[in-house]
């Protein structure tokens, strides 16, 4: 058998690929294009904005409907009868409802809304509170360097629990409630 080169058996013997026909156009005339269709857009929207509102068609006229002829009217049935008696009997009664004394504490509760290590974090603290209507007191407890924040005392926890309530919708937080040391 004859060797024969399958590959190079065509039309051209080249190893080299053949290259492609440019159609002959240029890239700006597709950038000219879609900046022309661009403008044309936005004149086409500029166009619909000054449009005045379309007017309103002159009525038509036409001829009055007739008036439908009113029904006699029927009479109004008595008002019902009630069966119940509780109309006139509950303005009579009473009910007596004994409620809890409230218990005062001997010892008062106090709040402390922080501790800081300097005297103006302190100070700062306490003009946050001062501006919600509630007075606060700063003490240093002796051999500390800690400096509180503290408000009070008070003679009922509720009343504590009041401002704490207070401070946390001004995001004064966090306070702290117990009863005082004595």
């Amino acid at each position: 058998m004859a060797n024969r080169d399958y590959v190079r058996r065509g039309k051209g013997t080249s190893r080299r690929p053949a290259k492609k026909k440019t159609s002959g156009k240029k890239p700006w005339r597709s950038g000219l294009l879609a900046i022309v269709l661009a403008s044309a857009f936005g004149y086409g929207l500029y166009l619909l904005s000054n449009d005045p509102e379309p007017s309103k068609p002159a009525p038509v006229a036409t001829k009055p409907a007739p008036k439908p002829k009113p029904k006699p009217a029927k009479p109004i049935p008595p008002p019902p009868e009630e069966k119940w008696d509780y109309v006139e009997t509950l303005p009579k009664r009473e009910v007596e409802v004994k409620a809890k004394e409230q218990v005062v504490s001997k010892i008062p509760y106090i709040m402390q809304c922080g501790a800081y290590k300097t005297l103006a974090q302190a100070e700062a603290r306490k003009l946050d509170i001062a501006f919600q209507g509630i007075s606060s007191q700063i003490r240093k407890k002796e051999n500390s360097s800690w400096f509180r924040v503290v408000l009070g005392p008070y003679k009922l926890k509720r009343d504590a629990e009041r401002d704490k309530h207070k401070l946390q919708r001004a995001k004064i937080e966090p306070c702290a409630i117990w009863k005082e040391a004595q």
